[in-house]
C-alpha cells in the first residue's frame, strides 16, 4: 500500500508539471502542446518496447483494442472534447467541471468492505477544497460568454470529457487488477504507442499548421517542453498511475488525484514568485487533509 500510495503521490507530481508548460511555451497553442506531449509520450513507448523486445509482452488484438480505447478516454479524445468546450464554454465552467473528477473516482470506486462513512472526511474536505479553489471561477462562470447556445455546447462537451477520465480511471484500475502478468510499464508503453498515433490525428484535426508551428521563435524551448512533459508527464507519469492502480482501491486512487491540483499549484507559485492567496491556502489544506482522511480511511 505504501508503494501505491508513493507512486500515486508522484504520479500527482508529474502530471502537475503540464500546468507549468504553457507557462514556459505560450506561443503553442492548447491543442498544439498536448499533441506534442502525445507524440513524445508515443516515441518514448515504442522505442521502450523495441529496446527490450526481447522480454516484451505484445498485446492480443483483444488487448490493442481496450488499450486503442483507453487511450481515448485518458488522452487524445478526452483531450478533444475539453479543448472544444474550453473553446465554446470558455475556461472557467470547464475547470470547475473537471475538477470534480477526484470526487466521482472516488465514490464510484468505493471498495465493497468501505463504509461510507469512512469515505465521507476525505470526499467533504476535498469538496471544501474546490470550493475554496474555484471561488473565483464561479463568479467567472456567472456571466455567460455572447455565444449564447455554443456556451451550452461547451458545458456539455466538458462534461463528457470528465465522464470520459472518470471511466477510464475506473476501468484501467479494473483491467490491471485482472490481468497482473501485465506489469504496470508494459501497459504503459501499450497506451503510449496508441496515443501518439492518437495525437497525430489530434492534431491533424485541431491543430496548427505546419508552417505556422515553423514559424515560431523559441522552438528549443518548446521542443523541451514537449519531450519533458512527454517523458516525465506521460510516460513516467502513466507507469506511476498503474503501479498504484494496481496496489490501491480506486477509491484512493481518486484521493490521490489532487495531488496533481496541489503540485501544479506549487510549480506555478515558485515560477511565479507569488505567494498563494489566503482562499488557495485554505484549499490546499484541504486538500492535503482529505488525502490524509482517505489513507487512514483505507487503510
Amino acid at each position: 500500500m505504501l508503494i501505491g500510495i508513493a507512486a500515486g503521490l508522484a504520479a500527482g507530481a508529474l502530471w502537475g508539471l503540464v500546468f507549468l508548460a504553457p507557462l514556459l511555451a505560450p506561443a503553442l497553442t492548447a491543442v498544439d502542446l498536448s499533441a506534442g506531449r502525445f507524440l513524445v509520450y508515443g516515441s518514448v513507448a515504442g522505442l521502450a518496447m523495441l529496446l527490450t523486445w526481447r522480454s516484451q509482452i505484445l498485446p492480443t488484438p483483444r488487448q490493442a483494442l481496450t488499450v486503442l480505447a483507453f487511450s481515448l478516454l485518458s488522452a487524445t479524445g478526452y483531450y478533444l472534447l475539453l479543448a472544444q468546450g474550453v473553446m465554446w464554454a470558455g475556461t472557467a465552467v470547464p475547470t470547475l467541471i473537471i475538477g470534480t473528477i477526484p470526487i466521482w473516482v472516488m465514490m464510484l470506486g468505493k471498495p465493497k468492505g468501505l463504509k461510507w462513512s469512512g469515505l465521507l472526511p476525505g470526499l467533504l474536505l476535498t469538496c471544501a477544497g474546490l470550493v475554496l479553489m474555484m471561488q473565483s471561477t464561479l463568479a467567472q462562470a456567472e456571466r455567460l460568454p455572447a455565444n449564447g447556445g455554443l456556451f451550452w455546447w461547451g458545458v456539455l462537451l466538458s462534461v463528457c470529457a470528465m465522464v470520459s477520465w472518470t471511466a477510464f480511471a475506473l476501468l484501467n484500475a479494473a483491467w490491471l487488477k485482472r490481468h497482473p502478468d501485465v506489469s504496470a510499464t508494459e501497459w504503459s508503453n501499450w497506451m503510449g504507442v496508441a496515443t501518439g498515433v492518437g495525437a497525430m490525428l489530434l492534431w491533424l484535426v485541431a491543430g496548427s499548421e505546419s508552417k505556422v508551428l515553423l514559424a515560431l521563435d523559441d522552438k528549443a524551448l518548446i521542443a523541451i517542453v514537449c519531450i519533458a512533459t512527454g517523458l516525465g508527464s506521460a510516460w513516467v507519469g502513466s507507469i506511476l498511475w498503474n503501479v498504484a492502480s494496481q496496489r490501491l482501491s480506486v477509491s484512493l486512487c481518486g484521493q490521490l488525484i489532487v495531488s496533481e491540483t496541489l503540485f501544479g499549484l506549487l510549480y506555478a507559485f515558485v515560477w511565479s514568485g507569488a505567494w498563494p492567496t489566503q482562499l488557495q491556502w485554505a484549499a490546499a489544506v484541504m486538500f492535503t487533509l482529505g488525502i490524509i482522511a482517505s489513507i487512514r480511511a483505507h487503510a
